[in-house]
């Protein structure tokens, strides 16, 4: 008998969310605990979500009803770097639904939230968890765990084939999928899956609940959206990437480091990450782009700055599955320490289904507009089309960054 890969109720735990959020949303409680954001949902690719409004919201009130357990609280509490008034806080958290605006505009879905960002940072997962899962309930509703399982064993089979014993050894691998994945039982089982057979070395997940169930590590630093609010967080604007950097090292004292590089594009982001940042921080992430052009510029800066790219981590994040992981990691082998975040290419993986491709970004910060200008032209996002000229002009992306 096949098992269901739905449940009735989708986000179960405060814990069901990506680890960068709780480590974010530490830094903002000590430094920006009054700060204001606002965010916007986006389908990508252009899905009608509509029709699946009213099992969404059903869903959506059921979040206000969590709150973390002493279990949870414990498991936060021995994580180093997790300071007790945060877990504290985390204790009375509740999610607020007044900041929170879910209806159909012109036949689209439309998702809004508006409030301060210590008490909005945790939707944004949840919630993407959510239209995923109810999204493919009504579109495929007999697919089974079986299914998701005995796809990802043919993946193991696939890279057993592919890659030698010594290849496998330094090829690292964690679960980013929580935001985009097919449900909460799929992506439950694929990691329970990775954790028992994957052939290379599986470090872990972005799922903080899924860490703490299942023993394995939570995995995850920053968002785009530290970096895009300070945009508009005091420091002049062409010192927003620096601003957000350091603040950053100060709050977390060598613990959590490695940086994000596409909020600017890369090219911006080496400007401003000097022998300091390179010194201080672990590694980079690489979520836009081509990857061997990133990782190019990377190595070929860790070495401008006297450092061994060997002794830096770099991270690939962006759309990822076994197969482009592979030949990135065999194209940097010696060159670089590479690992990997697979996320929808994990979780979503599932003959006969198309997964969604969605996002909810920040779109302001303390009422003015911020923007993300990635390496890839299709993730630019951002309210104010004047804005996104004017920190173009700022950063001069066509040169050197000006004042």
């Amino acid at each position: 008998m096949s098992s269901s890969a739905f449940s009735e109720r989708i986000v179960q735990s405060l814990l069901d969310t990506d680890f960068y959020k709780l480590t974010m949303m530490q830094a903002v409680l000590h430094h920006y605990p009054n700060a204001e954001v606002e965010w916007a949902f986006r389908s990508r690719s252009g899905e009608n979500l509509a029709p699946y409004l009213d099992d969404i919201r059903q869903q959506i009130e059921a979040l206000a009803d969590l709150r973390m357990t002493p279990d949870e609280l414990a498991f936060l509490e021995r994580i180093p770097y997790m300071q007790p008034d945060f877990i504290r806080f985390l204790g009375l958290f509740r999610f607020d639904l007044r900041y929170l605006r879910v209806e159909v505009e012109g036949g689209e879905l439309v998702i809004h939230l508006r409030g301060p960002w210590l008490h909005v940072i945790l939707f944004e997962v949840p919630l993407l968890a959510t239209i995923s899962e109810v999204r493919n309930r009504a579109r495929y509703p007999t697919v089974s765990l079986e299914q998701a399982h005995d796809r990802l064993e043919e993946k193991f089979a696939w890279l057993r084939q592919q890659a030698s014993a010594e290849e496998l050894a330094t090829f690292t691998l964690a679960d980013f999928g929580t935001r985009r994945r097919f449900s909460f039982a799929v992506q439950q089982m694929i990691v329970a899956q990775l954790q028992q057979g994957f052939p290379g070395r599986f470090v872990g997940t972005s799922n903080v609940h899924l860490a703490r169930t299942l023993g394995v590590r939570p995995m995850g630093t920053m968002a785009h959206e530290w970096i895009m609010a300070h945009q508009q967080l005091g420091p002049r604007l062409i010192d927003s990437q620096i601003a957000a950097l350091d603040c950053w090292v100060r709050e977390y004292r060598g613990a959590l480091g490695i940086a994000l590089t596409d909020c600017i594009t890369m090219d911006a982001f080496l400007r401003d990450f000097d022998l300091f940042f390179a010194k201080l921080f672990d590694g980079l992430r690489h979520d836009s782009g081509d990857p061997l052009e990133w990782a190019e510029k990377a190595i070929a800066h860790y070495q401008h700055l006297g450092i061994d790219p060997m002794t830096r981590q770099l991270v690939f994040s962006d759309g990822l599955d076994f197969a482009s992981a592979l030949h990135i990691h065999r194209a940097l082998a010696g060159r670089s320490n590479a690992s990997f975040g697979i996320g929808t290419g994990l979780t979503c993986d599932i003959p006969g289904v198309e997964p969604t491709n969605m996002v909810i970004k920040m779109t302001a910060c303390n009422g003015q507009p911020v923007a993300k200008i990635s390496d890839s032209p299709g993730k630019t996002m951002c309210r104010d089309e004047a804005f996104v000229s004017y920190l173009r002009h700022v950063f001069d992306l066509n040169g050197r960054a000006g004042g």
